[in-house]
């Protein structure tokens, strides 16, 4: 008798492997090959002693396609990365992998920022927004004396 060691992961892999065959298309491969597919720009957030700030990679998509809103305390971040129809070239495209179509991004941020003071800026893929806090927000050192 021989003994193998079970791997869950590859007992997966055989499964879309055989419905990959079965249905005459894969499973992943069938949204790349659209050119389809959600999506979502992955984003750092810092903070420091007076703003949030928050960093989204977006690459190629342009500046005019990004929307940022912010209302009662919720950041949205949200655009279109737009499918490119031809190559520069006139080559023929034979698979597309990038992520392209809509995304929408939505933060909750802390009820003591200033609103109307937050600053977004968007160089090299990378969009970049910079939230104050309030006043009452920032953190204050008091000092206690000992009796």
């Amino acid at each position: 008798m021989n003994m193998t060691v079970w791997n869950p992961m590859r007992e997966i892999e055989n499964m879309l492997d055989r419905y990959s065959h079965a249905t005459g298309r894969g499973m992943a491969n069938n949204e790349a090959e659209l050119g389809f597919s959600e999506w979502s720009p992955t984003v750092d957030i810092e903070e420091d002693a007076d703003n949030y700030l928050i960093r989204a990679d977006v690459p190629g998509v342009d500046k005019k396609d990004i929307n940022v809103h912010l209302e009662n305390g919720v950041l949205s971040i949200s655009g279109e990365k737009k499918v490119e129809k031809e190559t520069s070239n006139g080559n023929k495209q034979h698979r597309t992998e990038r992520y392209c179509g809509s995304f929408s991004r939505r933060f909750t941020l802390p009820t003591a920022i200033q609103s109307d003071k937050v600053d977004a800026s968007y160089k090299d893929g990378v969009l970049s927004l910079k939230v104050p806090k309030a006043e009452e927000a920032k953190p204050k050192a008091i000092e206690i004396k000992i009796h």
